[in-house]
């Protein structure tokens, strides 16, 4: 089954083209063209939305729960296309589109479970006692309700799961509230297909046509429009420190200030402990070269820094990196853009003193195989530069004189996604020093594995103190992140016929 985008918008069950297009430019196959957005889009989709919120949002779980799961079906029934498409755009392989594809439908149907068994609503109940002294009580009952119409950016690095039915999409509609989605531009037809998905899920299930619209561009325009409408309750995104920040200031500027959750970025330091890295140091150093460059270093939970004590056995681990690393062949980036952002990170990484190269290879045009450099804990600590993201299959590897620095270091990092020890039993003393440092520092604290494998899961934290996300009390991955889209409501001593259906 192939795919050919027609390049319009989807804005209240209608697909719209516009005057002005832009062309795709995929890593291989046919360009297309694709309408560009208007703010007068944007405000057709949010009244749309905000007119589907007062049926959507008082709607059932029951029917939310078979609404998600339809998604799920109809994306499922596009599967070969979704594939054929997402390749052509992004240069990913068959294989890591059918397991984004097969993880996007996970957590639609993950959602619809989650919500019908209705834990997230956390309700509360402290009964009337009309008797207390020296004031009674009212009756009060404290539930969870929908927000209202929520924005959400499409991700580049992950044109299924991250994207236009992705976690943000799934646990808003889960939640009970419509989507606005702007569409990324890196795979405008692959995300084009997975809003006619959407779009046969709304009219199966006779839904109002507002709760889910698609808007394509390649400019910041519409994105500002969509941020800045005041019927948009909460964005969410999934990008660059850069674009994270622009929007987050946006919500913050509005007359009604609205809550970003913005994924933002990070460089997911790991901490080999001095026992580990004695006993497991040429294992440590395969499986972090396998994690490095998975995805062609595309992934925000990419384990870009990794501290060890200095001695022979990280010079041992070092080595093995570097052949490990070396056997790596080239990979094909997303867009020219990041390609183009990883040279520049690249750049700076290197041209930084003292930072010595343990292996440097090539990025010509959007191909790109993984540069490895090395510093001292004093230098790492003493220049800020060396602490920032590069996106992609950089790696590199602090140095530290003992077990002090290293834990000076896990100070001295800003909020991140994931933070990792690597440690033996005889570690524990210091793994016990490092831990309160490092649950400050992520949202996600691992044990003897490597963060690039996010589970869509009940327990997992996807976030952390800014700037790897602008809110570090929420999650973009796992069921915690439908709490993102509601807010408590108390009823005082309201009658039961007035109540919401979840009482």
């Amino acid at each position: 089954m192939s795919f050919t985008p027609h390049g319009k918008h989807l804005i209240a069950g209608t697909w719209t083209a516009s005057d002005a297009t832009f062309q795709s430019m995929p890593a291989h196959g046919t360009a297309h063209s694709f309408s560009v957005g208007t703010p007068d889009h944007v405000t057709a989709a949010c009244e749309a939305a905000e007119d589907a919120f007062w049926s959507y949002g008082y709607s059932s779980r029951d029917d939310r729960a078979a609404f998600l799961n339809t998604i799920a079906d109809e994306i499922e029934a596009r599967a070969d296309a979704i594939t054929q498409i997402g390749t052509e755009e992004t240069g990913l392989p068959e294989g890591r589109l059918q397991g984004e594809r097969g993880r996007t439908i996970g957590q639609m149907r993950l959602f619809a479970s989650h919500i019908l068994a209705g834990d997230y609503l956390d309700r509360r109940h402290d009964e009337a006692l009309p008797d207390r002294a020296p004031l009674p009580r009212p009756d009060l009952k404290m539930v969870q309700r929908p927000i209202g119409p929520v924005a959400v950016f499409g991700a580049s690095n992950f044109p299924l799961a991250f994207s236009t039915a992705g976690g943000d999409t799934a646990s808003a509609l889960a939640a009970g509230c419509p989507v606005v989605v702007k569409g990324h531009p890196a795979h405008p037809g692959t995300g084009e297909i997975i809003a006619e998905a959407i779009h046969a899920a709304v009219t199966k299930c006779n839904l109002h046509p507002g709760v889910f619209s698609f808007i394509q561009s390649n400019s910041n325009e519409v994105g500002s429009a969509l941020v800045q409408h005041p019927l948009i309750k909460a964005v969410g995104f999934t990008g660059s420190l850069r674009g994270g920040r622009a929007l987050y200031d946006l919500c913050a500027a509005r007359p009604e200030p609205i809550p970003c959750f913005g994924e933002l970025g990070s460089v997911n330091p790991v901490f080999v402990l001095p026992n580990a890295l004695s006993n497991r140091a040429d294992a440590i150093a395969k499986a972090w070269a396998g994690s490095l460059t998975m995805g062609a270093g595309q992934f925000c939970t990419n384990p870009g820094i990794l501290v060890m004590n200095d001695g022979t056995d990280a010079d041992t681990f070092t080595t093995t990196a570097k052949a490990a690393l070396a056997d790596t062949a080239p990979q094909t980036m997303l867009t020219d853009g990041i390609a183009n952002a990883f040279r520049d990170g690249q750049t700076q990484i290197a041209g930084v003193s003292p930072v010595s190269e343990i292996l440097a290879t090539s990025c010509e045009g959007r191909n790109v195989a993984p540069f490895v450099y090395e510093t001292t804990g004093d230098a790492f600590l003493a220049n800020p530069a060396l602490h920032h993201e590069v996106f992609g299959p950089l790696g590199l590897i602090v140095r530290t004189k003992d077990a002090d620095q290293m834990v000076a270091i896990a100070r001295s990092l800003e909020g991140q996604l994931t933070c990792t020890l690597q440690l033996d039993e005889a570690d524990t003393d210091l793994g016990k020093t490092l831990m309160p440092v490092l649950e400050r520092k992520a949202g996600r604290v691992l044990a003897n594995g490597f963060p690039t494998g996010v589970e869509v899961a009940d327990a997992m934290v996807h976030g952390g103190p800014y700037p790897a996300s602008t809110n570090f009390g929420a999650t973009s991955v796992g069921t915690m992140a439908i709490r993102r889209f509601v807010r408590p409501v108390c009823y005082q001593d309201i009658p039961d016929a007035l109540l919401p259906q979840d009482f």
